[in-house]
This record gives C-alpha cells, structure tokens and sequence, in this order.
C-alpha cells in the first residue's frame, strides 16, 4: 500500500485557499450569473481581487475552473439518479440538477455560444468537453446496443450526439420559459433511444 503524502505548510495552505476562492466563484456565479463579481467572490473568502489573480490569473480561468466543477458535479448527480435505475434516470437527474442551478446554466449557455470563436479563451474548452462527452456516451450507448437496452437501428455515435444537442437546446428554451420541464422532455426523449417494440 503507497503512502500518499499531502501537501503540507503553505502549499496545503495554497491549495485551501484555491478550493476557497473557486467555491464562492461557483456559488456567487450560481446565484448572479455571469454577473457575479470578482470583488463579491474576493469578499466571500475574505481576500483582495489581486489575491484572486494569484490562483486565476484571468476571469476567464476563474469562470472555466467554475465550469469544470459544475460538469463534474452534474455527472456525479447523473451517475446517481441512474444507479439502481436506467440511463433514463440519470439524464432526468442531470437536467434537474440543471434548473437547480440557473445562474451556473445561463454562465454555461454564455460562453459555450461565445467559445465557437476560435479566438475565446474557452473554445479548447468546450471543444474537448463535446469530443469527450460524445465519446463517452457513444461508449454506453454501444454497450447499451450489445445488450439490448439501446435501439441498434441507428449508430451510437449519432444517438450520443443527439442526446447532447437535445440537452443543449432544452436548457437555452428553458432559460427563455422557466415553465419548460425540462427533466419530462429529456426522459421522453431517452425513451425513444429503447429498441422499438416488436
């Protein structure tokens, strides 16, 4: 068994005070938006908007590490809501863990537009997101076709791509139409991807 060491003195200290500062940009940015402030996100863990640059150099790295918590988050919440259950389950679990959290949607929605300039600090960003994301799922989707919870009739890699473009697209209507539920509509939707009935 390896002993792992943690880091001790000022990088322990270091990387407390990283975790701080990105736990209050995810929370501020979850209830303001892209709208939230650097002073307001300096002010939550009690340091200077200089400080802040030390661990973010850019609003840009700040806002792009909040997104990555967010993603691993949002799969955590969706490996969940499918355990004991069906892929169903999980997609319906992910887009509600979505309207939970509208400002960190709308900061989502926001830069995922912007990022199809290849100049956006975020554009590497969301292209490997969607090329991990789409890889990842066509990997159960296939796994789902072997053995038969997934229809067949269609390539896996198509079913994964539109499975992430109807999640895309019912988080932008329901930042439009808050009545939108969007969790109904994404569980409809997974249940056509179940082989048709003979």
């Amino acid at each position: 068994m390896t002993n792992q060491r943690k880091p001790r003195g000022p990088y322990r200290k270091s990387a407390e005070r990283r975790e701080r500062i990105l736990q209050a940009a995810y929370e501020a940015i979850d209830e303001h938006g892209e709208r939230a402030s650097l002073q307001d996100i300096a002010d939550r863990v009690g340091v200077t908007q200089p400080a802040l640059t030390y661990y973010f150099p850019t609003r840009d790295d700040l806002l792009l590490a909040v997104l990555e918590r967010r993603d691993t988050l949002g799969k955590q919440v969706a490996g969940a809501g499918g355990e004991g259950g069906t892929f169903v389950d999980g997609m319906a679990a992910s887009a509600r863990h979505t309207t939970d959290h509208p400002g960190l949607a709308k900061l989502y929605v926001t830069l995922s537009a912007a990022a199809t300039d290849p100049g956006s600090p975020a554009h590497s960003y969301f292209t490997e997101r969607y090329g991990g994301l789409a890889a990842e799922v066509t990997r159960d989707f296939e796994e789902g076709q072997r053995t038969g919870l997934i229809r067949a009739d269609e390539p896996a890699g198509h079913l994964a791509r539109a499975v992430l473009a109807v999640l895309d697209g019912l988080q932008i209507q329901w930042m439009h139409d808050p009545t939108v539920d969007i969790a109904a509509i994404a569980e409809t939707f997974t249940r056509m991807l179940a082989p048709p009935a003979e």
